[in-house]
């Protein structure tokens, strides 16, 4: 499930938007996610707090169950009022099926829809669902076009990137083989590893001196910071800056890392990347990063931390920080992370 929480708002000079219309609903989620859905419930919630929204993949139709009980549970827990469905499918009758279950689901828990739409790309179509107002509109549904909407030019405005499908935003963090390239004779021409404390040491202030600049660190340095994020101390140590305020230069330099890094050393800084972007609010990313390190290490804890962390919607607020990493004992992050039900 990709979440996506009001931490979002801490990216540079962000503007509120108001969605007055169906089209402007429409406009508004991929600002929100940071790409166009496909195949995709999206449940954005009002009145919670923190305020926070959900995408999941369209399942199976044995799954809709599941997937409804999935959306429901974080909006009851975060105390949301009111939520707006939003289905994007080409399949009509499934998708508003699955919609309506979805509605039915937060009904239960006490949640008002208070509209639902399902969109294929071209045509909106309203959603029956108990106490949304019914909307008289043709049975093909109403053309839109959100390339030139305001949302959207004020989100380029913003400095967001807003990305054409979930896939294309998986790219963005993707080996980039130029850049791989330079990094492999860089790793096979280190000399011997630094003990753990003087290596952390090391990478901790690589870290704060590029996000602090907003440089990127030259090829050396990359093969020497991937070397020794293999071990867990070091990893910490790198991203023992990391915070709120600071998750959004944190996410462009781990995004860079991550694509110059060989696939053996990727679940690291992957890892690592998938903590600042839900530190940054973004889930989508998150979600990503996760993906890109299990791909090469299905197993790799801090990924799975963060996993769950999304998969459970919780608030980025909610993390205390890494803490002093010269304390660790190469177990890796874990003390500063909220319990299972926090929320």
């Amino acid at each position: 499930m990709t979440t996506d929480h009001a931490a979002r708002a801490r990216r540079p000079d962000p503007t509120s938007m108001i969605a007055r219309s169906p089209e402007d609903v429409l406009a508004l989620v991929p600002v929100v996610f940071g790409f166009e859905p496909s195949e995709s419930m999206v449940m954005l919630t009002f009145g919670a707090d923190p305020p926070f929204h959900a995408r999941v993949d369209l399942p199976a139709r044995s799954a809709i169950p599941e997937m409804a009980a999935m959306l429901a549970e974080p909006a009851r827990r975060h105390g949301a009022p009111h939520a707006l469905l939003v289905v994007y499918s080409q399949r009509g009758r499934f998708a508003d099926r699955a919609l309506q279950a979805t509605a039915r689901a937060l009904a239960d828990s006490g949640i008002e829809v208070i509209d639902a739409l399902r969109a294929d790309g071209r045509r909106w179509f309203p959603v029956p669902v108990r106490g949304t107002p019914s909307m008289a509109i043709p049975a093909i549904g109403v053309p839109y076009d959100l390339s030139a909407h305001r949302f959207a030019a004020q989100a380029v405005y913003d400095g967001r990137v807003l990305h054409t499908s979930r896939e294309e935003l998986a790219r963005s963090i993707a080996a980039v083989p130029d850049l791989v390239a330079r990094v492999v004779p860089e790793l096979a021409a280190l000399g011997p590893q630094a003990p753990a404390l003087d290596e952390g040491q090391w990478a901790r202030e690589l870290v704060v001196r590029h996000t602090e600049a907003a440089t990127r660190p030259d090829d050396g340095a990359v093969a020497r910071l991937l070397r020794g994020m293999l071990d867990v101390r070091v990893r910490d140590a790198a991203c023992s800056s990391l915070c709120r305020d600071r998750a959004r230069s944190h996410v462009e330099l781990w995004t860079d890392v991550v694509r110059r890094a060989p696939d053996p050393l990727v679940p690291a800084p992957s890892a690592v990347l998938a903590l600042a972007a839900w530190q940054a609010g973004d889930g989508a990313l998150a979600w990503c990063a996760v993906d890109r390190c299990c791909e090469v290490e299905p197993d790799y804890s801090l990924a799975q931390l963060v996993g769950d962390l999304l998969t459970r919607a919780v608030a980025p607020q909610s993390w205390a920080g890494i803490g002093d990493w010269t304390q660790g004992t190469g177990q890796g992050i874990g003390p500063g992370m909220p319990p299972p039900g926090v929320g």
